[in-house]
Order: structure tokens, then sequence, then C-alpha cells
């Protein structure tokens, strides 16, 4: 029996992602752990490996397709007693059936096609049996281990109709006793999913709002719709503009954007930091730097940036102001034991914000290199996804561009994020006189829900009693 290969999910959130390239080729020979491709997601570019052995029959999907959806059967691998010719065109009809932005496939088909070999598959999202698996060290989508004698079952029905679901979704919600009607998808097209079901209760099931008798229930008010495409195009003359498509990361920067702000109740803290002893102190840093020996000549072990000793103020205020170091959910605070802060790098096209892990014990100098490093990954689309998922807190500098101050917008799951304004020579009054010094203003902004106003007011006053006495940061 041919073995599919699918698109897998390299991230939790993923939902489909562009073929790049394929490092193999019809009749070669595949072990576990070969790279047979690689795949674009809208933030990095990540290899995938086998998981069974066998020999390619046939490739389904070209090289260079963009919008895949995960699941599809991208190609067939013949087993050792098979031959390749017999299982070429088995698979045709399950195929994404996919050229550049064309045909894309349809997740309802991808659920009855998931259906009918549920006893065959082991994991979400397109990392079971005969399915290509991230490569090591890539997130696995919160892969769930279940014993193979839990099995999916049929598809579930309400009502006379099909609820859509993937197997790993029916074996835990059977597992769990969770009736599946009760559960909502997450998925495409309302397809429910692992995390749906490990995200609800058992025996769980949707509550009505109870209405007064004689009286029609109440409607949610409906977010106002954007204007249609053509609705835009047609207050501009014809001829006047030129269109350029959106990539999957403008498309999720901008869900992300307008969820953050249509879900998180911001408020926002100012304040301005005399940085004159942190300009001083990094210069004597710098200069004491050992030098090191490399393939392009002599250069110094590290050079700290002002954004470096950001980071780590931001880091060390958060461990002062621990109950500040948190994150939102529906069911209970996230109290972080360590600061993870996100930092905001511009790349062609949008933005990420790689993560210095446990930003609060590391030495300056490893939080410069470790930072020079992920930009530079990220700008190449080479960050693997636990690199840039997640974090507690982040920053964002414009310092560079001239700005003087400016409010971000969070990305959840972080509490706060911090704007960084550019270090400016100004005038301020010291001991009833006025003298010139260095500041540099920012804007904390902060999730109402997860930090008050005071609480927020004594992050921001712990994150400027590191910045101008940046010596407090070193011990």
């Amino acid at each position: 029996m041919a073995i599919e290969i699918t698109m897998p999910a390299l991230s939790p959130t993923m939902e489909e992602g562009n073929l790049a390239s394929w490092t193999v080729k019809v009749g070669d020979k595949v072990e576990p752990g070969d790279v047979i491709a690689e795949i674009e997601t809208d933030k990095a570019t990540m290899e995938v490996e086998a998981v069974d052995e066998g020999t390619v029959a046939e490739i389904l999907v070209e090289a260079g397709t963009e919008g895949v959806k995960v699941n599809a059967v991208i190609a067939l691998l013949a087993e050792e007693d098979e031959d390749p010719a017999e299982v070429k065109g088995s698979g045709a009809s399950k195929s994404a059936d996919a050229k550049p932005q064309k045909n894309l496939p349809d997740p309802e088909k991808a659920a009855a096609r998931d259906d009918a070999k549920a006893s065959d598959t082991s994991s979400d999202g397109g990392a079971g049996h005969g399915k290509p698996q991230p490569a090591a060290g890539a997130n696995g989508s919160g892969k769930t281990d279940v014993p193979d004698s839990v099995k999916a079952g049929p598809a579930p029905t309400k009502d006379g109709e099909r609820i859509f679901s993937t197997p790993l979704a029916r074996r835990v919600a059977q597992q769990k006793g969770i009736d599946l009607a009760s559960v909502s998808g997450s998925g495409p097209r309302g397809r429910i999913v692992l995390a749906d079901v490990e995200s609800a209760k058992p025996g769980e099931a949707p509550k009505a709002a109870e209405t007064p008798k004689g009286e029609a229930a109440p409607t949610a008010a409906a977010a106002p719709a954007p204007m249609a495409d053509d609705a835009v195009l047609k207050l501009f003359e014809e001829g006047s503009y030129e269109l350029v498509k959106h990539d999957g990361m403008r498309k999720t920067i901008a869900k992300r954007l307008v969820q953050a702000k249509q879900t998180v109740p911001h408020f926002y803290l100012t304040r301005d930091c005399k940085i004159d002893a942190l300009l001083k102190l990094r210069s004597e840093i710098n200069k004491s730097a050992p030098v090191m020996k490399g393939d392009d000549g002599e250069k110094p072990a590290f050079k700290l940036s002002v954004n470096d000793m950001v980071i780590k103020a931001m880091a060390k205020a958060l461990m002062a102001v621990p109950d500040a170091n948190a994150s939102w959910t529906e069911d209970a605070m996230v109290k972080h034991k360590h600061a993870d802060v996100g930092v905001a790098v511009a790349i062609p096209g949008g933005l990420i914000t790689p993560i210095i892990r446990k930003a609060d014990e590391k030495a300056l100098s490893t939080i410069s290199n470790e930072m020079k490093d992920m930009a530079r990954r990220a700008r190449d689309r080479k960050l693997k996804p636990e690199e840039y998922q997640g974090g507690t807190t982040a920053v964002s500098n414009l310092g560079m561009f001239g700005v003087r101050e400016f409010a971000a917008v969070i990305n959840p799951p972080h509490g706060t994020i911090l704007a960084i304004g550019a270090g400016e020579k100004r005038p301020v009054v010291t001991d009833d006189a006025v003298a010139i010094a260095t500041m540099m203003t920012v804007t904390l902004s902060v999730d109402h829900r997860a930090v008050d106003g005071a609480l927020g007011a004594e992050l921001l006053d712990a994150f400027h009693g590191f910045i101008e006495n940046p010596m407090s940061m070193l011990v």
C-alpha cells in the first residue's frame, strides 16, 4: 500500500504553506530522517524529514506551489515490496492538485480522506504514519502521545450533519469522554483539531442564553466589515495604482494585529529616561571586549547596542515586579518564572519577533550575540518556530529612525510591550538648574486584563531605575 506524504503543520497555527523545493525526485530511496522538502510558512523556511522508508513513486505537488493546505497529499512513497510504477497515479484524486495560486485543496475533502485512514494516523497536523515531520528542533505543534489501542472511530454527526474533525482529535475526544458536537472547531472551515479538543472539558456542552418568555433572543453586535476590495479601488483613478498581492506574512500580521486591538484592552504609560550613564557604561564594556580571531580577521567578541541593554533592563524589571510578568487566559493568570523578551525585527515585507529566552539570567554579551544571530536568520527567514513563538513581553525600538516616541501593539500572549524612542540631547532641569542630558522616551503598552495601572507603573519605574543606573543590571 502506497505511503502518503502530506503537508505538515510546522507550527500550532499553520493552516497552509508554500512548497518551496523538493530535495528528492521520483525514483529516489528515502529513509526515516532524510530531508525530503523545504516548506515556507509565513515567517520561516523549514526542512521536512521523512518518517518512513520507501521509494519516491510520485510527486503530486510541484516545487514553488503556494497555499498548500495542511494535510494535503503532496507525494507518494512505494513500500519495499511495491512497484513504484503501480503506485503512481493512485493518489491523484487526493492530491492538492495545485499549481501556484490555483486549485487549493478543500479542507472537507481532506477531512474525509483522513477519516478513511484514521487507524493509520498517529498525530495531528500531518505528522503521522508515512507523513513528514519537522526537522530536529522544529516545533512539533503540541504533539500528544495517544495509545494505538484508542481508535479514532467513525466520523461523528450532529443532527444528521457530519462534524468535520481530524483523526487525532476524534481519538483524544474519545479518550477524554468529550462529545465533539459540543466543541467549536478552529481549523479550516470550522474543522475540529487537536487544540480544540484539548481545551474542551469532558461532558461540556454549549450553553444557550436564556431568553425571557415572549422576548426575541438578543443578537451579538457584529464587528464592522472592512471595505470590499472593489469599493476601495473605485476611490482611485484607474491606472493610478498597482496591486501587490499579500503574502502569507502580511496576512498573518494583519490578522494578529486586528485580533490584538479587538480583544486586548490596551493602556499606555510613558516616561523619559536619562541614558548618559548607560551610554558611558556601554562604551567602556565595548572597549574591554576581548579580540577574537576568525576567518575574516580579528574582531571584538561582542559589541553591545543600546537595544541589548534595554532588553536586559526590561528582563530585570520583570523579575523585580513579578506580578507584571504575566499572560492572560480566560481560566487563569499565567505567572512566568523567567523573562523571555521578544524583540521586533523589521524584515522585507513585514516583521518578526525573535525571543531572547531567560534574558534575566544572561550576560549582556550573550544577549548581544544571540540577538545579532537571530536578527540575521530572521531576515533570511530561517528562524525555527520556537525561536519566535511565545515570550512574556517584547521590545520595539524605532529610535534609529529618529522617532521620539510611539505606542506599540501588544502581541498576545504577551502582557506588555515596550516602545523605545530615539536618544537625543534635551534641556532638563536638575537641582533647579537647566542642563543638557541625553534623554530617551519609552512607552509601555499594557494588557489591562493581566496588569493593572499601578502595577504597570511599578514595572516602568523599575525599568527606569535599571536604565538610569545601568551598573545595577550587572549585579
